[in-house]
């Protein structure tokens, strides 16, 4: 039987969402405990999006085939049992085969933390701790130049198809509290860390949103490939809908660029 599962992660230790040789990672993370269920037979695991190392996620999607199609609850539990600390699962239930997150993910959000008030450890844990006051009003207009489907070359590492669809971007206060959510069909692997480290920039007065617009129009690095820190981050929610019809070709072509 094949499900679906929400993850919820605290990334702060992890390299990233993506196995890697010699390294710590919430997809391997997973797997192992699936291995553990299964008998040692190695169960592979999908997800919606690629998350950087430090990246933080609520709202993860991922889906696997159980072998021996065990129920999802007590699966559920036994694979709930086996992951650390910093990995939950939550929401598990039966899709067909062949369901893959990727495919069929509408849009994906994240959430950048910004904690704009005294030196904070434990809220800077999972924000960017920003001493000097921010125009969040700025920043929202900045943010609203980038709304709609535009090559991102600018925001992201290169890939061979930049052009992505952003949905929305929206920068709210709540005392010291500043989040930046940006919504978007996908994203160029760094591009709403780099987004975030303009609209900072910006925040701060050092830039305006027409140099936003010109950034986004010169197709080269924005201000000399900014990036705002890991910490900040975290994949909010991924909203499914019918899966999309994809080539082989295309798969194979956007794992290896790097695609989220």
């Amino acid at each position: 039987m094949r499900y679906r599962v929400r993850v919820e992660y605290d990334g702060s230790d992890f390299a990233g969402f993506q196995v890697q040789p010699g390294a710590r990672t919430v997809q391997g993370e997973l797997e192992a405990a699936l291995a553990t269920i299964c008998g040692g037979s190695r169960v592979g695991v999908v997800a919606a999006g690629r998350t950087d190392a430090g990246v933080h996620a609520t709202g993860q999607v991922i889906a696997f085939t159980d072998p021996n199609g065990r129920p999802a609850k007590e699966l559920a539990r036994a694979l709930d049992a086996l992951l650390p600390e910093d990995v939950a699962i939550h929401d598990m239930r039966r899709v067909p085969a062949g369901f893959n997150p990727r495919y069929a993910a509408r849009y994906r959000e994240y959430r950048y933390t910004v904690w704009n008030g005294p030196r904070s450890p434990l809220r800077e844990r999972f924000a960017l701790g920003v001493r000097d006051s921010l125009d969040t009003a700025a920043m929202e207009r900045a943010g609203s130049v980038l709304v709609g489907r535009h090559d991102f070359s600018a925001f992201g590492v290169a890939h061979r198809q930049p052009v992505r669809t952003v949905h929305s971007v929206r920068v709210r206060r709540e005392g010291s509290l500043v989040t930046i959510d940006v919504a978007a069909d996908a994203f160029l692997r760094h591009m709403v860390r780099r987004i975030v480290a303009v609209l900072l920039e910006v925040g701060h007065g050092k830039r305006s949103e027409e140099a936003v617009a010109e950034a986004l129009a010169s197709r080269r690095p924005a201000f000399n490939g900014a990036t705002a820190p890991a910490k900040g981050l975290c994949l909010r929610r991924v909203v499914l809908g019918p899966m999309r019809a994809q080539a082989t070709q295309e798969s194979t072509t956007a794992r290896s660029n790097g695609e989220r």
